[in-house]
């Protein structure tokens, strides 16, 4: 948003301090090429951000945890959900509609294993674009999970083993959301699984129920309805769809 372009632009107008020599694990960098901006995180607004900054000038690596960029959003959030609500609609339409527009067929089946391939490749096709942009503004992606350890520094447990140490004249924290269980109720992400859970199952339960009633509930209860599970939502409000949602689209939603 505007708060971060702000943010950046200031980070491109700040006076650069002394370069440094930085041994950073296996690599090594001499005196100079210390980097001007880390971000933490290659999510909606790290990987922006780091891109932005590049443009602007500055010399920027990019550290995300997760090994592919894009954050929840991308990799288990809005991308694979809309990817299993089209499939399962189109699933549903051809089990429930087709028939009354005049379009017959002797039967229809489901093969979930494809279904999730081809969500994983939706995903796959948009994070991989992604570090193409990096390369094209030369901004440098560290796989591994960073920790701070000085108001310039951090060291990052690389994902394919190791440790590197990271100094940059400015640090950005991008780190995003994580899932958070209800008290008392431990997430096995295979009977009581968490969003992200309910986006890999490895077949369709007779039965689930959601709890929370809001956007995401709403969307992966839809597509295991669709696929043949009998899903109850739970949800404490006295209306579904979470808050701020227009009130007669909440209705539309409970006819």
């Amino acid at each position: 948003g505007a708060f971060a372009s702000q943010t950046l632009l200031a980070l491109a107008m700040q006076s650069f301090r002394q370069p440094v020599v930085v041994v950073a694990g296996r690599r090594f960098f001499s005196s100079g090429s210390a980097y001007d901006l880390c971000i933490i995180g290659g999510g909606p607004g790290g990987y922006v951000g780091a891109i932005k900054a590049a443009q602007l000038g500055l010399k920027v690596v990019c550290v995300e945890r997760r090994g592919a960029l894009g954050g929840t959003c991308l990799n288990v959030g809005c991308i694979p959900s809309k990817s299993l609500l089209h499939n399962s609609a189109l699933y549903h339409q051809a089990q429930h509609d087709l028939k009354a527009r005049g379009i017959n067929f002797t039967s229809v089946s489901m093969d979930l294993d494809v279904m999730m391939k081809n969500k994983e490749k939706s995903v796959d096709q948009l994070t991989k674009g992604i570090e193409m942009l990096f390369k094209m503004n030369k901004v440098t992606y560290v796989k591994g999970h960073g920790t701070l350890t000085g108001p310039n520094s951090l060291s990052v447990s690389l994902l394919d083993g190791g440790e590197e140490k990271i100094e940059a004249k400015n640090i950005m924290l991008a780190t995003g959301s994580d899932v958070v269980s209800l008290p008392g109720i431990e997430l096995d992400e295979k009977t009581i699984v968490s969003s992200t859970g309910a986006l890999k199952l490895e077949k369709v339960p007779e039965k689930m129920t959601v709890i929370g009633g809001g956007v995401i509930g709403l969307e992966l209860g839809s597509v295991w309805a669709r696929l043949g599970s009998k899903v109850t939502v739970v949800e404490f409000m006295d209306s579904i769809g979470g808050l701020g949602i227009d009130a007669e689209v909440a209705k539309n939603f409970m006819a």
